[in-house]
């Protein structure tokens, strides 16, 4: 996928942060420091334990970068063999480092803990874009992110084939259940959000078909089906279709999404399946960094 690109910004300052965690104010890693000459030289591969879809990869090159500044050591030379969003077997080498030892060593667990976090992110949404394949519906992402690790972990859904929603508060007004019931109504929310903020796009939550038809009526174009069985959500896309008379109108279903039933939700006619766990329950993709024994001249 070469038209990913990593957020640059935001892997540098949580390397850094990562950095900190595991090394202190002094910057030591007291192993590594006492048991390895600072002029050793070694090629270490970066090899994926599992199969997956990778993401992250600059990473490698960012930590390894972090740790020489902070050794006053050159930074490795870094090769990288596959590309963010391909899918990778057991034993595939996605990385070459060839350096100083310590930095590799010291910088090792930063670079596979942000590594394997991106790519079990990918993997997740990858099986997740395959079951939606040949649907029409695409799957995107939530704001379930780590703290700190948001633009990084939707990167990485983008890189697994999936799609981003809103980034944040900021971009996308949502009206769900709690608005709502503060504001007085479905169109006394989409009414005041469209007074404050006229050129952000608003999107409305409903439960029923009765909802969604007032939600269209109030003006809203995003629709949230939440929590909807696979007929009633069918029923909601139907009676939209049908109001809207060909004018788009854009349906999500949400809520309580799985792999075994997510086709049979996107043959509804939904645009869109929105689901949390691509950030907040993937399992990391287990990748290692291997040291090769002999020395470079």
């Amino acid at each position: 996928m070469s038209d990913l690109a990593l957020p640059a910004a935001d892997a540098a300052d949580l390397v850094a942060r990562a950095l900190l965690e595991d090394l202190g104010p002094r910057h030591l890693d007291v192993t590594t420091l006492a048991t390895i000459p600072a002029e050793q030289e070694r090629t270490a591969h970066v090899v994926a334990r599992a199969d997956g879809v990778v993401a992250g990869l600059d990473v490698v090159a960012l930590v390894l970068d972090q740790v020489a500044a902070l050794l006053g050591l050159p930074a490795p030379a870094v090769e990288t063999l596959v590309a963010d969003g391909d899918r990778v077997t057991r034993g595939t080498v996605l990385a070459r480092v060839t350096g100083r030892t310590r930095v590799v060593l010291v910088a090792e667990r930063t670079l596979l803990n942000v590594l394997s976090r991106l790519s079990g992110v990918a993997t997740h949404t990858r099986r997740w874009a395959d079951v939606l394949e040949g649907t029409g519906a695409l799957v995107l992402d939530t704001r379930k992110t780590t703290p700190g690790m948001r633009h990084l972990e939707k990167y990485a859904v983008r890189a697994g084939g999936g799609t981003n929603k809103r980034m944040g508060l900021y971009d996308v007004a949502m009206v769900k259940d709690n608005h709502k019931v503060a504001a007085g109504g479905v169109r006394e929310a989409y009414d005041a959000v469209r007074a404050a903020y006229p050129d952000v796009e608003v999107q409305v939550e409903v439960t029923t078909v009765a909802e969604a038809l007032e939600a269209y009526d109030a003006g809203a174009r995003f629709v949230m089906a939440d929590n909807m069985p696979v007929d009633l959500l069918r029923e909601t896309v139907a009676a939209l279709r049908e109001r809207a008379a060909g004018e788009r109108v854009e349906v999500e279903a949400t809520g309580g999404l799985t792999l075994e039933v997510a086709r049979d939700y996107a043959l509804t006619g939904v645009d869109y399946l929105s689901v949390g766990g691509l950030t907040h329950s993937s399992p990391i993709l287990d990748i290692a960094l291997d040291l090769t024994p002999e020395a470079q001249p």
